[in-house]
């Protein structure tokens, strides 16, 4: 790829840019410019910005990140969103471009997700790990007695719709909370998602642990203070066995596991008389 024709001139009028895409759908932009840009319908904010010395990235064989730092502020990156994951797993996209002319062409610096966050005092460092961090994962899986595929995924294939329900949370109390319906079979939301759709926690993922009748148990407490009335999406969820999938789904010819295959306890085993 050329570099665009505005970097070609003896004088460069650029400015570093950077684009992040949370999972819940939110954009937001910053700039190392002294003012706002207005790029392709997004305002990329001056304020906290980020500097250029800010940026760390090395070469070599390693896979490729880098650290990129900012300042916390009220209204667009806090500290309470970055510790209850709002941030995490953010598409990010760092850009340089001609200041006088948005329109013009971008030079991509480096592209990701957000990984590893860390906060310090009233700053934060946020890994982007880039294409190649996919070279860490195992290129082939590994046997387990337990299902490795997620409860309505394509290699699942369970229906997930029938599955999905609204309801009002009616109170809680630390992990746990009251809803206004009662599960439809017995656990049934064990190992699920439950999703916030408004007040504080809106657009916030929790994971569940148990749940009996109206009560649910989550894995962890709510990020933010809870209001009785405020809606919720439970997903159902499953605990990957297999006489889970044959009696409950009747999804056994789609089991993504080995639950007879030998373990290694069996080299421990010898013969007695």
């Amino acid at each position: 790829m050329s570099a665009p024709a505005w970097t070609q001139g003896d004088l460069t009028t650029l400015a570093l840019c950077w684009r992040l895409d949370r999972a819940d759908g939110v954009t937001i932009g910053f700039t190392a410019h002294d003012r706002d840009l207005v790029i392709a319908g997004v305002v990329y904010r001056s304020s906290p910005g980020m500097l250029p010395s800010a940026i760390h990235q090395s070469d070599g064989f390693d896979v490729d990140t880098l650290d990129v730092d900012g300042a916390l502020t009220s209204d667009s990156i806090t500290a309470a969103d970055l510790a209850a994951g709002r941030w995490d797993g953010a598409a990010l996209n760092l850009f340089a471009i001609d200041w006088t002319d948005s329109a013009s062409d971008p030079l991509p610096i480096a592209s990701g997700e957000i990984g590893d966050v860390s906060i310090k005092d009233d700053a934060f460092t946020a890994e982007l790990r880039g294409p190649t961090a996919l070279l860490e994962r195992p290129v082939v899986e590994q046997t387990s007695p337990d299902c490795r595929a997620s409860l309505g995924d394509r290699r699942c294939r369970i229906d997930l719709a029938p599955r999905t329900r609204i309801a009002h949370l009616l109170s809680s109390a630390g992990q746990g909370m009251t809803l206004d319906q009662a599960e439809p079979s017995p656990n049934a939301y064990a190992y699920g998602r439950l999703r916030w759709l408004d007040g504080a926690n809106a657009g916030l993922i929790a994971s569940i642990a148990a749940s009996d009748g109206t009560g649910l148990t989550l894995r962890d407490a709510p990020a933010f203070p809870t209001e009785a009335g405020t809606l919720v999406e439970l997903i159902e969820g499953c605990d990957r066995r297999f006489e889970t999938c044959c009696t409950r789904f009747a999804n056994a010819a789609n089991f993504r596991g080995e639950p007879f295959l030998p373990g290694t306890d069996l080299l421990t085993r010898y013969g007695t008389d």
